[in-house]
Order: C-alpha cells, then sequence, then structure tokens
C-alpha cells in the first residue's frame, strides 16, 4: 500500500497539516453571497479535516494526484472564470432560465459544488461522488444558512447536489453550472495537479502527462465564447487532453461554448501535435 506521507511538507499529524492550511481565496467581485460563503468555509474546521481526508485517502494511500484544499481551490477559481466567460457571452445558467434566479445565484451553485466534489474521497475513491453527496448534504445546508428562504436554498442545494455527481466518469449534467464544475475540474491538469506524485517520484502517465501540461489560460474565443489555451512543454501532456479532458467535455453541454488550443513549446514538438483540436 503506498505510503507517501510528509512528501509535500506538511507533517504527519493533524494539527502539523492545520498549521499550513489553504486559504479559499474570493472569486471574481461583485457577488456578497459568494464572499459570505467563502468567509464560512474558511472558518469551517470540519470541512477542511475533510479535504485533508480525501488528499491522505488520495496521495498518501494511493498513490494518485492531489484531491485536497489545493485542488478544490483550484478547480474552483477555474469554474468561477469559466461561468463569469460564458454569462457575459451571453450564454444563460440554468438556474436563471428554469428558476428565474440571478447569474450570482449560478456563481453560487458553481462555487460550493466545486469546493465540495471530491469531499467524498474522505471516505474511499471508489464511487467517491456518491459519498460525496450524503457529505455535501449536511455541509451546504450549514454553508447555506440564512442566505436564501427555505424554498430557494433547497432549489440552490439541489442544483449542487447535482453538479456533483454529474463530475462523475460518464456523468451527464443537466446543467449549464453542473458541465462548468465537471470541465473546471478537469483543467485542474497543469504541473501543479501531478504536483505531490510526480515529485515523491510516481512516473505513471497521469502524472508525467500532468507534468508536460505548463499552463491553462481560459479567455474569450474566436469562434466560441470560451477559448482554452494550453501550453505543453512536451507531446506526453496530449494524454490529458484527449484521455481525459475530451471525457470530460464530451457531455457536458458546453461543447457548443468552448475551443481548445493546445501550444506545443519547440519545433519537434509541435509538428507532433500540431493538428491536435477538440
Amino acid at each position: 500500500m503506498p505510503d507517501q506521507s510528509g512528501r509535500d511538507g506538511l507533517g504527519r499529524s493533524i494539527a502539523e497539516r492545520f498549521a499550513q492550511r489553504v486559504e479559499i481565496n474570493v472569486p471574481g467581485r461583485g457577488n456578497p453571497k459568494v464572499r459570505r460563503l467563502i468567509e464560512r468555509v474558511n472558518a469551517d474546521d470540519d470541512l477542511y479535516a475533510l479535504w485533508l481526508a480525501a488528499n491522505v485517502n488520495a496521495v498518501e494511500r494511493l498513490g494518485m494526484t492531489d484531491h485536497g484544499p489545493v485542488h478544490v481551490k483550484i478547480v474552483m477559481n477555474i469554474a468561477d472564470k469559466l461561468l463569469r466567460l460564458l454569462v457575459e457571452h451571453g450564454v444563460e445558467t440554468s438556474v436563471v432560465r428554469n428558476y428565474a434566479m440571478e447569474p450570482a445565484d449560478a456563481e453560487v451553485v458553481v462555487v460550493l459544488a466545486a469546493l465540495l466534489h471530491d469531499v467524498g474521497m474522505s471516505v474511499h475513491r471508489a464511487d467517491h461522488e456518491s459519498f460525496s453527496l450524503f457529505i455535501a448534504q449536511q455541509k451546504v445546508r450549514e454553508l447555506l444558512d440564512g442566505l436564501y428562504d427555505g424554498p430557494t436554498a433547497s432549489i440552490i442545494r439541489s442544483e449542487i447536489l447535482h453538479a456533483i455527481i454529474a463530475h462523475r466518469s460518464g456523468g451527464k449534467p443537466l446543467t449549464l453550472e453542473a458541465g462548468v464544475v465537471r470541465v473546471a475540474d478537469a483543467l485542474d491538469m497543469a504541473k501543479g495537479r501531478s504536483r505531490i506524485p510526480f515529485t515523491g517520484g510516481s512516473t505513471s502517465i497521469h502524472s508525467v502527462s500532468a507534468a508536460a501540461i505548463e499552463a491553462i489560460h481560459l479567455e474569450s474565443g474566436e469562434t466560441k465564447p470560451v477559448r482554452i489555451r494550453i501550453d505543453l512543454s512536451n507531446s506526453a501532456g496530449i494524454f490529458q487532453l484527449d484521455q481525459l479532458f475530451r471525457e470530460k467535455l464530451m457531455g457536458s453541454g458546453l461543447e457548443p461554448y468552448v475551443e481548445l488550443d493546445a501550444n506545443p513549446v519547440g519545433e519537434a514538438e509541435q509538428r507532433l501535435v500540431q493538428s491536435f483540436r477538440l
């Protein structure tokens, strides 16, 4: 059984891990509900412990990539930026279309779903998306307390839980918000995603291909609302795009809105992947 404890420098005890606590930033601007939610998240020791437990299972026990607080922070920021780009280009979110809410409410759904999508890893890797549901159910109630009236909070909670379960392999999001979370999760693939296993000696295709992704940029697209521009250090990164990202994008509902360009470094690498597009 893999044991890579201590490789990230956080130490083995709970107190030592909490001493290196990762603070979640407030994404974007101008959404008081999201700002209040992030304040509550950063004050929630129970949630942070769940993130730590998820990462211990993933990294120290299974030798997988990071699934802890750094991962969910990155996914949240990617998801929030992706949602904002879509809204800026006139794409209607599902809570707006179905419930006459505001885009700011869609941001609440996306932010909390991104932060809670992997908490089930604290129980087990197998079927962790389902485990995330029963853990997130109560946690979402706590975090939303007082921000919405009862019926609205129930709808928001349902939308968050849907986005969590829809990020699983083969998941079929029924909402734009769930599609955003699904794609954002796949986009935490820059070399930092292999930050723990690869630097600790793991040389699986997952860690090596992740290490080949230099940077990911989200920007307005030329033919579609959003362009995902990816810098590759070598062609190993194509595995991340063709095998992992493609599966997450297909069926996400975001296909009409997203274009992807890979930008290799070096002439030889550029020739290898020049025709690759999603």
